[in-house]
């Protein structure tokens, strides 16, 4: 570990007996005046490039490739709330999927074509756009019955520590909210702002893509986009956010 490391993990374990916050804020609580009027600006935000994108291939059929719209119809009506579900354990496959997830399952299994991938402007662009029709919708992610046990995996993961720094989530986004970390406010690690546009990115990302981040900066395994390590604790952390409405897409440093 660099002295630049043990020093952010000295001053970081030195802070971590600072009381627990009743209250969970969006990311966006977080940031400064100015980017809160520019990430609700449609004209300022450059998110919603990405939003105007997906839109389109939403709307695009290819030769015999049936457009997204053939079944979802007026999709600012039948698909409002629905980002706001996710992730959630898909009915036939028992398995946890995201919203990316589930877009990718429509692309292969409806569509019959190959999946975009994560991370890819198509991607997410359509999630970035599906998300946009959920925009002010309080998030109601379900914890129980099948999502129980991938609940409390992300709640482990949550609470683990881990990587060459021997943090856990919990010490930053709990114990440490509020303070500054490398000119940045530590929120609550709340996604109901993804996909969203980063200025250190210059682009629009996934959850995911934080999340590979944040393993990054402790030193820490960084697992594949989609993986089910991420997925549950994306669902933990959409569990916490219960309530919250979705901002996507979100506007960060």
């Amino acid at each position: 570990m660099s002295a630049a490391g043990r020093a952010l993990a000295i001053v970081l374990l030195a802070l971590a007996g600072t009381a627990l916050a009743d209250e969970i804020k969006p990311g966006s609580a977080f940031l400064s005046p100015q980017m809160q009027r520019q990430q609700e600006d449609e004209a300022r935000n450059p998110g919603w490039l990405w939003v105007e994108q997906g839109e389109e291939l939403f709307d695009r059929r290819d030769g015999t490739t049936p457009a997204c719209l053939s079944c979802h119809a007026d999709p600012r009506q039948s698909l409002r709330g629905a980002a706001a579900r996710y992730p959630q354990v898909d009915a036939a496959s028992g398995k946890l999927i995201n919203l990316e997830g589930r877009i990718e399952q429509c692309r292969v299994d409806r569509q019959k074509q190959p999946a975009f991938g994560y991370e890819s402007q198509e991607l997410l662009g359509l999630t970035a756009y599906v998300a946009s029709l959920s925009k002010g919708v309080p998030l109601s992610v379900s914890a129980e019955g099948a999502a129980k046990p991938f609940y409390e995996a992300g709640k482990a993961f949550y609470q683990r520590r881990q990587g060459q720094l021997n943090l856990a989530c919990t010490q930053c986004h709990d114990r440490l909210v509020g303070q500054k970390l490398r000119g940045d406010t530590i929120s609550y690690g709340i996604g109901t702002g993804y996909p969203a546009y980063r200025l250190e990115w210059n682009g629009l990302g996934s959850l995911h893509r934080r999340l590979r981040a944040c393993s990054l900066g402790v030193r820490a395994r960084q697992f594949d986009y989609g993986s089910d390590d991420y997925l549950a604790l994306e669902l933990y952390l959409a569990v916490r956010a219960k309530g919250l409405a979705l901002e996507a897409p979100g506007l960060r440093r």
